[in-house]
């Protein structure tokens, strides 16, 4: 009974991790972009032969050696450590602007709290006793987000001051996530009973509610209606290779965090495949959501553009007007990513019964898909730096404390009146060539460096069965060729065509685009070299010491995981996971497993109250 509890917990924890904020907003716009049902094939395609069998090496990896994403690289070669050190500096950046997004949530949640909304109607110019000229050139939603929530510039060279609200908001958000991991994967998993499930109980009300508008069921037929040319077009299979890519949160080193708390005969490869399965439903749940709302948004917008077309236009010339206004207003006003919640989907619950609550009730889920992935985030820093480094081991708290306080200072950089702009740089630059590029090594690392047969013979010792041999050809091939393609595709985005960002101009109250100037480009660029740089520093260093790993200090143990422990006799030793860098002095590595599966049994479980007592010193 425990066991199982302990195994819900894990699931809840993974999928709470990859289903995030990213199937609110991103999946449904790429299908409208991208062909809506067409999309959803090419995506399940590529989640199959790409996703799937990427994310089963992570945790048959992660569960079999027990480590964080360092130790895992650093097991199979010394010199490969530099992958999970980048694997941790990806995260770090991920988690400093993703933390944004949920102050953000917090930021609209309490202001859902007012009836009516005060993103429903333009404010009032108390000199000119007129409607302000910025709300009334856009609409209430974009000015309340862009004026009232950020208080934005009209470019990234103009930062400004600081948003107090804003700060204090994501003073928040990092209090909560530093509360919630300050006790490790054990505490943060029962937060995921809630936060995992939450958001889907949301969802499905929203889906019930919004297929009682007016307007549904078109939102319903022009999210699946297939444009099977569009699969012509190569930026649509690199947005298709990209959001299987962030979707199962791939080289985060969190995937590879979670499964080391895994007993080592879990049937990984079932959980593979179970998330997977998972993340994608909830994808298509998340879109059935958007379009119904937007095509409920759309139709009350087409109908008083007829009302107004009426009197100004012939009857003929009116139908036309009406479908193309039918036809293309789902998406018309900017909202892929932050502008699908805090615009359009704000401008379409305020035409809701009952407002406040459907508003409270969606950023409480946007707060909660947050938190999930943020976790999950987090999780793939601390481990592997813990697992590792031990007298940071030592001091959990401590360093789970500092981190938090550092990622709130380094955070400042976002709440200022440009900080939305350095947002969409961290989340375009940050992540995705540096991920790409340390799943290309991981591949290479498991499939040709270790070997891909020797890899599978110890999944088949640590699962007892052995996996389908068509995942020898697919880490070989058709992922590593993948991956390398949609890294080139990315590579050549950026040579060819100079980056921009979506800015607003609050004289004319609309977005403009406009390219990054020098100094953002050399930014841009360094975040992507600085998340990099660990897999080639990593290289050279252990070449020049010979491939050796940094020696152990003589008598220091590693801080116990819970509930597992490593034992080569009846009595459990003090170390209760694997210590790869001890063992490299006695032993080759001959096998991927450092010990085997005979070597692992379950420790009797703790009561609750002796289990509050006792200090905890594993993560």
């Amino acid at each position: 009974m425990e066991g199982n509890r302990e195994m819900l917990q894990y699931v809840l924890a993974q999928v709470g991790f990859s289903v995030g904020l990213g199937n609110v907003w991103r999946f449904p716009y790429l299908c409208h972009q991208n062909g809506g049902g067409a999309f959803m094939l090419l995506y399940v395609m590529l989640l199959l032969i790409i996703g799937v069998p990427l994310f089963f090496m992570e945790l048959a990896a992660g569960q079999s050696i027990r480590q964080g994403s360092i130790g895992v690289w650093k097991h199979i070669s010394p010199r490969l450590a530099g992958i999970g050190y980048s694997s941790c500096m990806v995260c770090f950046f991920v988690a400093l602007y993703y933390n944004v997004i949920i102050a953000w949530s917090l930021f609209y949640m309490g202001n859902s709290f007012q009836y009516p909304l005060p993103w429903e109607q333009c404010p009032v110019d108390m000199i000119s006793n007129q409607t302000v000229k910025e709300c009334a050139s856009s609409s209430p939603t974009s000015y309340f987000w862009f004026r009232k929530a950020l208080d934005i510039s009209d470019s990234i060279d103009q930062s400004g001051e600081f948003n107090p609200i804003m700060t204090g908001c994501l003073l928040a958000a990092w209090a909560i996530v530093c509360l919630a991991m300050i006790k490790g994967i054990k505490s943060s998993a029962k937060v995921m009973y809630f936060s995992s499930v939450f958001p889907y109980a949301v969802l499905i009300c929203f889906l019930i509610r919004g297929l009682m508008l007016d307007g549904a069921i078109e939102g319903i037929k022009y999210l699946f209606y297939p444009k099977l040319e569009i699969w012509g077009e190569v930026q649509v299979w690199r947005q298709a290779a990209t959001q299987v890519f962030f979707a199962l949160g791939l080289g985060y080193g969190s995937v590879i965090a979670y499964s080391s708390y895994n007993p080592v005969h879990n049937n990984c490869h079932r959980d593979a495949i179970m998330v997977s399965g998972i993340n994608f439903m909830t994808s298509v749940l998340a879109s059935l959501v958007v379009f119904v709302v937007l095509g409920f948004r759309a139709k009350n917008i087409c109908i008083f553009s007829i009302q107004m077309c009426l009197t100004i236009i012939m009857k003929l010339f009116l139908v036309v007007r009406a479908h193309l206004c039918c036809s293309c207003f789902y998406f018309s006003q900017g909202v892929e990513g932050t502008g699908l919640a805090f615009i359009a989907f704000t401008e379409a619950m305020a035409l809701f019964p009952a407002s406040p609550f459907w508003s409270t009730l969606f950023f409480l889920m946007l707060l909660n898909l947050g938190l999930s992935t943020m976790f999950g985030t987090m999780q793939g820093i601390l481990t592997p730096l813990m697992d590792n480094f031990r007298v940071l081991g030592r001091h959990k708290t401590m360093l789970t404390v500092c981190s938090c306080i550092l990622g709130f200072f380094i955070g400042l950089l976002f709440t200022q009146r440009s900080g939305n702009y350095f947002v969409t740089m961290f989340d375009d630059y940050s992540a995705t060539m540096p991920l790409i590029i340390v799943v290309v090594f991981e591949t290479i690392s498991v499939a040709w460096i270790y070997g891909a047969d020797r890899f599978l013979d110890d999944v088949e010792v640590m699962l007892h069965w052995r996996p389908p041999v068509i995942y020898r050809y697919l880490w070989k091939y058709v992922c590593l060729l993948g991956m390398v393609g949609l890294l080139a595709a990315s590579l050549l985005r950026m040579v060819f065509k100079r980056p921009t960002y979506t800015a607003w101009n609050h004289t004319t109250g609309s977005e403009t685009s406009l390219e990054y100037p020098g100094w953002a480009l050399v930014m841009l660029s360094m975040l992507i070299i600085v998340a990099s740089l660990p897999v080639p520093i990593g290289y050279l260093l252990s070449f020049l010491r010979g491939g050796q790993s940094l020696p152990v200090e003589e008598g220091e143990i590693e801080p116990p995981r819970e509930r597992y422990s490593k034992c080569n006799s009846a009595e459990p030793e003090l170390n209760n996971h694997h210590s790869p860098l001890d063992e490299d002095r006695n032993r080759s590595r001959s096998t991927f497993l450092p010990l085997g599966a005979e070597h692992y049994r379950l420790l009797p479980q703790q009561e609750e109250g002796e289990e509050e007592e006792e200090e905890d010193t594993g993560l």
